[in-house]
C-alpha cells in the first residue's frame, strides 16, 4: 500500500491533462481527494464516450441514454417514467422524442391502460441504430479499462458498491 501511496498523478498525467483533480493537494482531507479523483475519472471517460458518439454515431449522449432507456423496455415508457429514469425534464424528454420520431427511431404509441397517455418505444431501425452504438459504446469501455486486469476491476467495481449503498442510507439528522 505503501507505493500507492506515493502515487503522483500529475507527474504521470501533467498539468494539462489532471483537470479537475488538480484542485486537490496533499493537505487537503482524504475525502475532498477521493472525490475529486471519482470526478475526474467519470468526466474522462464521459468526456470520452461523448466525443465517440458524435464523430462516429453522429448523436449525442442523451440520445444514447434516451434510446438506452427505451432497449431496456421493449414494450415501451410513457413519457413521464422516460424523463424520471434520465432524470431530465419533460420538456427535454419531449424534445428528443419530437427528433427522434422525425427521424423514424421512436414511435408515440396510445398507452392501452389510460388513453390520455402516450408511451414510447423504439422503432425496428431505432433498434439496429442503437445496437450499433451500444456495440461501440462497450468496446469504448472495454478499451479505456483495459489497462486494470480482472481482479483489479472487480475490486473496484465491489468498493463502488459499498459506495453507493453507503450514499443511498439516509444520513443522521445532525449532518447536512
Amino acid at each position: 500500500m505503501g507505493r500507492a501511496r506515493n502515487f503522483k498523478l500529475v507527474q504521470v498525467l501533467g498539468d494539462d491533462a489532471i483537470g479537475r483533480e488538480g484542485r486537490a493537494n496533499a493537505s487537503d482531507h482524504l475525502d475532498v481527494r477521493l472525490w475529486l479523483r471519482l470526478l475526474s475519472c467519470s468526466t474522462q471517460i464521459e468526456q470520452v464516450i461523448r466525443t465517440q458518439l458524435r464523430l462516429q454515431h453522429g448523436t449525442t449522449l442523451s440520445r444514447f441514454d434516451y434510446l438506452a432507456q427505451l432497449e431496456r423496455h421493449p414494450d415501451g415508457l410513457r413519457m413521464n417514467a422516460l424523463s424520471r429514469f434520465l432524470m431530465v425534464t419533460g420538456g427535454n424528454v419531449t424534445g428528443l422524442t419530437d427528433q427522434l420520431v422525425a427521424e423514424g427511431w421512436v414511435e408515440r404509441v396510445a398507452d392501452l391502460q389510460d388513453r390520455r397517455s402516450q408511451t414510447v418505444r423504439l422503432t425496428p431501425e431505432g433498434r439496429v441504430q442503437f445496437l450499433r452504438m451500444a456495440a461501440d459504446h462497450e468496446a469504448w469501455l472495454t478499451q479505456m479499462f483495459s489497462g486494470f486486469d480482472s481482479q483489479n476491476k472487480d475490486l473496484l467495481y465491489e468498493l463502488l458498491g459499498h459506495l453507493r449503498v453507503h450514499l443511498a442510507r439516509p444520513a443522521p439528522e445532525d449532518t447536512p
